[in-house]
């Protein structure tokens, strides 16, 4: 069984581009970043970086709602490649082809972009509060319909 479970955050827009023919499909390319569980051999690097590629509404998907610093959870499976680059020397490759992609997280908790929208975006609606739940005034216990 060739199945990946990962979470991570993107390193930067998804690059996508539209294959020829009648029926183009998007093929959307990103790198997550995800955090490692353990510190081995004293290793400063804390995260992997894996390249992942969504094809058709996956692609269209990940073109429309991802970008930069958003967290991620994908399944897929791994694929494995190789090219010969202009140097005739051999690179081989492994990309992790997005079969489901969902947020990880709210669009409020990831914040931490000092309210940074890039050209092109609407600007997100203020939260009411940090949790995006209203405050319960003190006092009104009694009146709510359940316990």
């Amino acid at each position: 069984m060739n199945k990946v479970i990962l979470m991570g955050r993107l390193t930067r827009d998804p690059e996508v581009r539209y294959s020829q023919g009648d029926n183009a499909m998007a093929i959307a390319r990103y790198t997550l970043a995800v955090d490692r569980r353990f510190n081995r051999n004293n290793d400063d690097q804390t995260a992997d970086f894996i390249n992942c590629v969504a094809f058709g509404r996956s692609g269209e998907f990940a073109e429309k709602y991802l970008h930069k610093g958003t967290k991620v959870a994908i399944t897929g499976r791994i694929q494995t490649g190789s090219y010969t680059n202009k140097d005739g020397v051999k690179v081989y490759t492994t990309d992790v082809v997005v079969e489901d992609q969902e947020f990880a997280e709210s669009k409020n908790s990831s914040g931490g972009d000092g309210g940074f929208v890039p050209a092109g975006r609407p600007a997100p609606a203020p939260a009411a509060a940090g949790d995006g739940f209203m405050n319960i005034p003190d006092g009104i216990d009694e009146e709510l319909p359940f316990n």
